[in-house]
């Protein structure tokens, strides 16, 4: 019986076989490349293998194969896992594109009006003027707190703004209220990709407040290019890093048994999850690793680092500096 990738073909004429190239090493560097782009993406949404399987109807062994390099997956079966990992197909493939703003340009591009385009067409020519509707006018909205799940955010991101004297927020409490629904019961209704909206939605309307605060993050945002490039050009924003065992002892120390409690392969994931996103996460102003301190040590960290940033801005807020 033929697997995922149809790996059974018709037996080819000897016109054909003599047609036909053999593999080569650019082949199999391809794979490798595709399989990592796959993993990453996997990652970045905080997905396991099992949980992509399921969404995806692919197999849990394909996709291993897959991410290793050992799957020719074939086109339609890459459109369903990008389909469940709700990121544009273009993103699994090897690109030559190394620029963190090439996400957000695509993704801009796609919502754009046909007037924006031609204007930036025009612009990007040097037909056009730089600024008018284009133009983003990056205006400070307070510290935005990112990191995985378990970094603190939370918890430090309260102490902060209890220092400070400025409103604390946390986005997906946020978005929860904005809608009426939990996160989990979003995503279940929605998708990803809809709780990504809602997110995006919950975003601009706290940053329309036009009032400074101290604002935890989801720790899967840094995978929406324009939601986590409006909070690195709307926030000084601080990665609030740990090491692996102590986000899953934080998580699990909170109650939250995600992601895969029971299953030994757990702590595997969330590696994965983190080496996926700190390239994002290290996009951040300014990092607070938090190993080994405790709560009140890391919060006088936190403070220390936003000291230097509350005395440049305070004057426009009319704000009190903060007070290790």
């Amino acid at each position: 019986m033929a697997g995922d990738f149809g790996q059974h073909y018709h037996s080819p004429n000897r016109c054909e076989r003599t047609e036909m190239a053999e593999p080569d090493d650019t082949d199999a560097s391809f794979l490798l490349d595709l399989g990592r782009h796959v993993r990453t993406m996997r990652g970045r949404r905080g997905m396991s293998r099992k949980v992509l399987a399921k969404v995806s109807g692919i197999s849990e062994r394909y996709i291993a194969q897959l991410e290793s390099g050992k799957g020719n997956v074939s086109i339609m079966l890459l459109r369903r896992i990008s389909e469940a990992l709700a990121t544009p197909l273009e993103d699994l493939l090897p690109s030559n594109e190394s620029s963190a703003d090439w996400p957000v340009i695509r993704d801009l591009v796609r919502r754009a009006t046909p007037v924006q385009i031609a204007h930036a067409k025009d612009v990007l020519s040097g037909l056009g003027r730089y600024g008018g509707s284009l133009e983003r006018e990056a205006t400070f909205h307070g510290i935005g707190l990112i990191g995985l799940r378990g970094a603190g955010k939370s918890t430090l991101g309260k102490m902060l703004a209890d220092s400070i004297g400025w409103s604390f927020v946390e986005l997906n409490r946020e978005i929860e209220r904005q809608n009426g629904l939990s996160v989990s019961e979003i995503i279940a209704l929605y998708g990803q990709e809809g709780f990504r909206r809602m997110e995006q939605t919950a975003l601009s309307r706290l940053l329309a407040r036009k009032e400074p605060i101290v604002l935890a993050t989801g720790g899967g945002i840094v995978s929406e290019p324009i939601t986590f490039d409006q909070i690195l050009t709307s926030f000084y924003t601080i990665w609030l890093k740990a090491e692996p065992e102590e986000h899953m002892s934080r998580v699990r120390g909170q109650g939250d048994l995600r992601p895969m409690a029971d299953d030994r392969a757990a702590m595997q994931e969330l590696r994965t999850i983190l080496q996926s996103r700190e390239p994002l996460y290290a996009r951040a102003a300014g990092v607070l690793d938090t190993a080994g301190l405790s709560v009140e040590a890391a919060a006088q960290k936190l403070v220390a680092m936003v000291s230097p940033v509350l005395s440049r801005d305070a004057g426009a807020f009319g704000l009190r500096e903060a007070t290790p």
